[in-house]
């Protein structure tokens, strides 16, 4: 759990502004969510350097809020999900299969929040993910659908995949992810997460790649391609050399690393 004194960096690092009044709700539970995802990025810089991640919730909080970084799902929902359960709200973690572009089917290497508010209700949170996905928490309803920031999400259940999260792309529903719901512990993610760290097939290997949520779009980065996304549209440039690589991480993610 963290402590008050830390919660209150963890909010100002989100873009708000903590006060111990607060009830855990579903109001607070979107602004936590569109906070972290609009003032954390996305990015596997370490991964790409050698550096050894850890999924400890301190080492977590001090890479996140101290050294004010980023990092990818294992990283970003591990840390969304003991600020949650720091601030009175019931957490589960799951493990879920990422499946948008896939043609076959794929491990699970993916970590999902599901948080009970102080009404009795779930949520799907997730702050972990690069590629245009929910901004708020989704209702963990079966037949829920989310319209939020132009984009559109619903969620089922299928007899394989069990809970399959899809989002409407070009008036067609496409899966996103799916997961089940056996519960995951935080030791549970440490294989998975190593895999991605050295695995030489693992997507995160491959070079740079850096996300963040604006209010209607993102800004990435994917190798030598920096783009600005409104909506699907796309203003993009390739990234000429390392000086403008470290301004443009500097001016639009926060960070101060190559």
């Amino acid at each position: 759990m963290y402590s008050e004194k830390q919660l209150v960096l963890i909010f100002e690092r989100f873009g708000l502004t903590f006060d111990p009044e607060l009830e855990p709700d579903d109001a607070l539970l979107a602004d936590l969510q569109l906070g972290m995802a609009t003032h954390v990025p996305y990015e596997n810089l370490d991964i790409l350097h050698g550096t050894p991640l850890s999924l400890d919730y301190g080492d977590l909080y001090d890479k996140i809020v101290v050294r004010h970084r980023g990092g990818y799902c294992f990283e970003l929902n591990g840390f969304l999900g003991e600020v949650l359960r720091s601030l009175g709200y019931e957490v589960t973690e799951l493990m879920a299969r990422y499946l948008r572009g896939e043609t076959e089917i794929p491990m699970r290497r993916h970590r999902v929040v599901i948080a009970r508010d102080c009404c009795g209700r779930r949520w799907i949170c997730d702050a972990g993910i690069g590629q245009s996905a929910p901004r708020l928490p989704l209702p963990f309803e079966e037949g829920a659908v989310s319209e939020q920031f132009g984009e559109t999400y619903r969620v089922e259940k299928e007899p394989f995949f069990g809970w399959v999260i899809s989002d409407l792309h070009h008036g067609e529903w496409r899966r996103f992810y799916s997961f089940t719901e056996e519960e995951q512990l935080n030791i549970d993610y440490v294989m998975p997460s190593f895999w991605c760290e050295h695995a030489p097939e693992s997507p995160f290997r491959s070079g740079p790649s850096l996300s963040i949520k604006t209010k209607d779009g993102r800004i990435t980065v994917d190798g030598n391609v920096f783009r600005i996304f409104h909506g699907e549209a796309a203003v993009e440039k390739t990234i000429a050399d390392e000086a403008e690589r470290r301004a443009l991480y500097r001016e639009h993610f926060g960070l101060d690393v190559i």
